[in-house]
């Protein structure tokens, strides 16, 4: 075989160098690149960095249509002869990494020292003409070149230089014939139109200590480029109009530590006090700092009207229609990255939602939001300060343990948002209405409004007394036999609501059964093996090898009986009528379903009540409430990682009868809004950033069926719940 590589040392015929083919120019440029918008993209960056104040992008055909040409152009410092030669020809080069920030203070763009290659995916050829102190320097590269030779260092690149009066800047010219043109549409050209609109952050960049990395302008120009001669582009990029006409807003700056201070505003009423908003990740981000700015619209009929109220015009500054307004918001959502004032593409493109928000609204659609609802930025720092690292091929962030963060803070950002959107709506009437069963079946199931209403309409006109007491109590006989129904059905909730508890505690089962499996899975062979000899021999000793296992497969038998006997409660298929229990010694048990996970997060549970008070009611329903209460505090507890964790459970009784329970921890507690509104207790409602929202609203259901009430009270100390009688009014 002929030897491929290339002598480092004549000497030495066994040392070689390693040396590229031409094709492999190709591969970091059009093969590697994700898409032609990428490769402009790409370009437009190298202006930034070269310090330009603007960068021209002309698409332009020829008459016959038989050629175009693609210029990128910009005023900045432009590349001597040398840099040209020793930095722009080397792929790779580190210069951008070494030098980081530019002439004029910018923060270096290009990194990799392969995005200037992207250029071979947008012509056949490429044209340089870069200028700096009146010398012009020029190479012409094809493309095709690079295909037909054998090695990198094969292809000749002519370079030429001149001196001229044209000011500093740097020119690239990409030519191509029909087989290209035919690529572009008038879709992808929009496109392209699109992504440079949301390539620059509109939010001022807080990480940079002065102006120097604004102000950069993107001008695009399109003639003769499509057969449709009428589509015509020559335009100022500028960031979409919908941008300040939101609806929800939540942003602020949250440091490595995972702390920060947020603000909430919204624009659905008029002159609406901002909200300051304290934030504690609990922990150290692992993505550097981060600033946030998350702008939420609403999408019904009446929302997309006070959007096109607010200011939402066209380019020609005429008010849109509805449906403009719904397909700018189509075109403009997404959460975007962006660094150093750029767009980390596909993070933001209205059809990538890396944060999954489309399938957390499937689940809980009243409370979530979707990706077409947002429009977000998210900014971050360098490489070496957040571990968030772009991929070479520009097809967003490799995904690491710092990604997988990015995505959890700005989660927990965008919850802090929807809890306060969902509340409002709640208020205002403009969500769909929550179903709290207990209170719905009790209006289903009450006639009393039915009876005062025909009582009175047949008193006036003038039915005798004894027939109105027989029409009453036909329908109080119709009403009992309802209400039998009504019952039935409560208790058909309830088990479906234990079973739901039953759920959450599915670890508990498989952390401590788990042991016990094994126990038999190992030792039962060797009980079987053992007891044939035995059975064979006769021999006593062999009993010595037996007993120990037997004893073991007794004690991890009783770990089982023990294990269901708490979880037996939560398993039931029947209810029957309420019955006296003790109330200590019931919440006791409902804690000691949960005592390893309590012990493994080393949670502290302290309970004061009188051992021998009782309580009628269904004590699985008590199972319920505690078992969600507990499950809640571990999952905020170890979340915020509190020092000492604890829960207390206090009793109060007077004269046998329950005045109250009071349930408290020490973890982070629950904002005032959320208490004030109680609309912690409904169902899909939850500020956990993957919760399913039913815990609180099956504790709530379960005291109602006690004739009992679960609220929740403002605590500096942590969250603090109280289960009390229904008080009675009048």
């Amino acid at each position: 075989m002929e030897n491929m590589g290339k002598k480092a040392n004549e000497e030495n015929p066994d040392v070689f160098k390693i040396r590229p083919a031409a094709r492999h120019i190709l591969t970091i440029g059009r093969d590697l690149i994700k898409d032609r918008y990428a490769a402009i993209v790409e370009l437009v960056k190298n202006s930034y960095d070269a310090d330009s104040p603007s960068v021209n992008i002309v698409f332009e055909g020829s008459e016959d249509r038989s050629r175009y040409r693609i210029v990128v152009e910009d005023a900045g410092h432009g590349m001597t002869r040398d840099t040209v030669i020793n930095k722009w020809m080397v792929p790779s080069t580190d210069d951008k990494l070494k030098r980081r920030i530019s002439p004029g203070g910018r923060t270096m763009q290009g990194r990799k020292g392969v995005g200037r290659y992207a250029a071979s995916i947008l012509g056949n050829d490429l044209l340089l003409e870069t200028t700096t102190d009146g010398v012009k320097t020029s190479i012409f590269m094809e493309w095709a070149s690079f295909e037909e030779d054998r090695f990198l260092d094969d292809v000749e690149v002519l370079v030429e230089s001149e001196e001229t009066d044209l000011p500093s800047g740097t020119r690239l010219t990409m030519t191509g014939g029909k087989e290209l043109l035919a690529e572009w549409d008038q879709k992808q050209l929009n496109n392209l139109k699109y992504e440079l609109k949301k390539l620059q952050s509109p939010v001022k960049n807080i990480f940079l200590d002065d102006n120097s990395e604004e102000n950069f302008q993107i001008h695009l120009r399109l003639t003769n480029f499509l057969d449709d001669q009428d589509y015509v582009i020559d335009e100022e990029i500028e960031p979409y109009p919908i941008f300040d006409l939101y609806d929800y807003k939540i942003s602020g700056k949250i440091d490595s530590e995972g702390t920060g201070v947020l603000t909430y505003s919204f624009q659905k009423i008029r002159n609406a006090q901002d909200e300051i908003i304290p934030f504690e990740l609990g922990a150290p981000t692992d993505c550097g700092e981060l600033f946030i700015d998350i702008r939420v619209y609403d999408r019904d009929k009446d929302a997309i009207e006070l959007l096109i109220k607010r200011g939402l015009k066209d380019e020609s500054g005429k008010y849109v229609q509805k449906m403009q307004a719904k397909r700018l918001l189509d075109q403009a959502n997404g959460i975007g990255v962006y660094r150093n004032n750029f767009r980390i593409r596909p993070l933001g493109d209205h059809d990538f939602d890396w944060l999954k928000l489309n399938e957390k609204r499937i689940q809980e659609p009243t409370q979530r939001i979707g990706n077409n609802q947002v429009i977000g930025y998210v900014l971050i720092q360098s490489e070496e300060q957040s571990g968030l690292i772009e991929k070479s091929a520009r097809d967003g962030l490799h995904e690491n343990h710092a990604f997988e963060q990015l995505k959890k803070v700005t989660g927990a950002v965008i919850k802090k948002l929807e809890t306060r959107r969902y509340d409002f709506r709640k208020k205002a009437g403009l969500s769909r209405p929550t179903l709290r069963i207990e209170q719905e079946m009790e209006k289903l199931f009450s006639f009393d409004d039915l009876k005062r209403g025909i009582s009175t309409q047949l008193k006036r006109t003038g039915i005798k007394k004894d027939i109105r007491e027989r029409i009453l109590k036909i329908i109080s006989n119709d009403e009992a036999g309802k209400n039998r129904i009504a019952d039935d059905l409560r208790k058909t909730v309830a088990v479906y609501q234990g079973q739901a508890t039953l759920g959450k505690i599915i670890d508990v089962i498989l952390h401590e059964g788990r042991r016990p499996l094994n126990y038999f899975k190992n030792q039962v062979p060797n009980l079987t093996y053992w007891n044939d000899i035995f059975r064979k021999d006769k021999d006593l000793e062999i009993l010595e090898k037996i007993l120990p296992i037997a004893d073991g497969i007794g004690m991890n038998a009783d770990i089982f009986v023990e294990l269901f006997a708490r979880l037996d409660p939560l398993a039931t298929g029947k209810r029957g009528k309420k019955k006296p229990f003790r109330l200590t010694q019931t919440i006791k048990s409902t804690v000691d379903v949960l005592k390893e996970e309590l012990k493994k997060s080393e949670i502290s549970v302290k309970l004061d009540g009188p051992e021998d008070f009782e309580f009628t009611g269904w004590y699985q329903d008590f199972y319920a409430i505690f078992v969600n209460l507990v499950h809640n505090s571990v999952y905020w507890l170890n979340e915020k990682k509190i020092p000492k964790k604890k829960i207390t459970v206090s009793i109060e009784t007077e004269n046998d009868k329950l005045q109250f329970i009071d349930y408290r921890d020490n973890g982070p507690g629950i904002e005032p809004e959320l208490i004030s509104s109680e609309v912690i207790f409904e169902p899909q409602f939850s500020t956990k950033p993957d919760g399913t929202g039913i815990g609180l609203a099956i504790a709530g259901e379960a005291a109602s069926r006690n004739d009992l009430e679960l609220k929740a009270f403002e605590s500096d100390l942590g969250a603090y719940f109280r289960l009390q009688p229904i008080l009675e009014e009048g």
